[in-house]
């Protein structure tokens, strides 16, 4: 792998599948993990799997100066200019990964639902509700019993204090563990500090304990 792959710059570690892109290596597992799911009754379709730097970094820089919401853990909206610029930095990564560290990057991850459950003229919020007790609910407990043998898990599974509960989102373990261990404090430094991320200077400032929070602290069962 390489410092491009693991930051969001580079695609030559993904293979097309559909109208989406995952790693080479995770293709086959997944597709099995989605031929289990359809004989299940489920129809498993993905809502977000790679993400490239520009990306993440529009995503991110829509949330810092105010043209997309920050919400705090209630889903209440904050209001940006109540927060110090490490305050924002924060309340963002509890939702949003940071550009060059988001899992989406080395398309190992997906966000992945049931279209067969999705109610008529619904939308997809990805929100807990929906895999707790909403229209979800039936394909997460499949999930719980059945992506181990396909060789995923979900690394936001609980809530450990740093990114938010995400119960749709799924990592391909094998092939996601050495690129997290691959991804460094200081090579993340070294690509925000050329970036156009807003906020860099404060995130650059804070990377180790930003690193131990939200990017090296998963689920990893």
């Amino acid at each position: 792998m390489t410092p491009a792959a693991l930051t969001g710059r580079d695609t030559a570690h993904l293979t097309q599948v559909g109208d989406h892109w995952l790693n080479h290596h995770v293709v086959a597992d997944f597709a099995m993990l989605r031929e289990a799911a359809e004989n299940a009754g489920f129809s498993l379709s993905i809502a977000s799997s790679f993400r490239d730097f520009d990306r993440q970094c529009l995503i991110w820089n829509s949330k810092f100066d105010g043209r997309r919401p920050i919400l705090d853990d209630a889903g209440t909206v904050i209001d940006p200019s109540l927060l110090t610029d490490s305050e924002k930095i924060h309340a963002i990564l509890r939702w949003s990964a940071l550009p060059g560290a988001s899992r989406h990057h080395w398309g190992t991850d997906v966000d992945v639902y049931a279209k067969n459950l999705l109610p008529k003229e619904t939308g997809l919020k990805l929100e807990p509700w929906e895999y707790d007790d909403g229209h979800q609910a039936a394909f997460s407990l499949w999930l719980d019993s059945n992506i181990e043998r396909f060789g995923f898990f979900r690394p936001y599974q609980k809530d450990l204090g740093g990114v938010a509960r995400e119960p749709w989102h799924i990592s391909h373990k094998a092939t996601s563990f050495p690129y997290l261990q691959a991804l460094t404090p200081d090579l993340l430094s070294h690509v925000l500090s050329e970036s156009a991320v807003l906020g860099n200077a404060t995130i650059v400032s804070e990377l180790d304990s930003i690193y131990s929070r939200y990017i090296s602290n998963i689920c990893e069962y």
